[in-house]
């Protein structure tokens, strides 16, 4: 699972009011080449929750990132974008869980996909 999609998932659990962003409990992390796209990286910036971003990367052994977002201007910077195109697209949990924020409830990732499903009582 790319930190991209980690970016957007979020605990549907009944009754959660704030199941974004989803720890990572990380078992396995690969690495996979994907080509270099900067237009892709500038359109999809503004929708990252960089808080989450940065903090996903960390928690797969990736420190790169700065804590803050940092200002669109930065976005001509090619070092920047490769450091972001890393993050985003390149990092991938291979096996581990994703934990809601507020019950702790544990989505496993086998194979680099995530399980959302819920339970019968949590929906």
């Amino acid at each position: 699972m790319r930190l991209l999609t980690h970016n957007m998932l979020s605990s549907n659990i009944k009754g959660v009011t704030n199941g974004f962003p989803l720890r990572i409990e990380v078992e396995k992390v690969i690495e996979k080449q994907v080509d270099f796209n900067p237009d892709f990286l500038k359109n999809m910036f503004p929708k990252i929750e960089w808080k989450a971003l940065a903090d996903a990367s960390r928690s797969l052994g990736y420190s790169e990132l700065p804590d803050e977002a940092p200002e669109s201007s930065l976005l001509e910077s090619e070092e920047f974008l490769k450091k972001f195109h890393h993050a985003l697209l390149e990092l991938q949990l291979e096996e581990g869980a994703l934990v809601c924020p507020e019950t702790g409830r544990k989505f496993p990732v086998n194979k680099g996909i995530p399980n959302m499903l819920l339970h019968e009582d949590e929906v």
